[in-house]
């Protein structure tokens, strides 16, 4: 499994509608093909929702 990066969050990601469920996030991320690692690390993070895109990389990368 390559590295992954914010640009793969974002793509996982196109088209959620915020504020989201992290379920919901988890199926929208599936739904457009995302890596099994990314859905992983997003299905583990500790925040159950996302007001923002930002919100949702931080959770998964930290701060980086």
């Amino acid at each position: 499994m390559a590295d992954l990066s914010p640009i793969d969050l974002q793509k996982a990601l196109k088209g959620a509608d915020y504020p989201a469920a992290k379920d919901d996030l988890v199926s929208v991320a599936r739904s457009n093909g995302a890596d099994d690692g990314l859905v992983k690390k997003l299905s583990e993070t500790g925040t159950k929702r996302f007001d923002g895109p930002n919100e949702v990389q931080k959770a998964v990368f930290g701060n980086e």
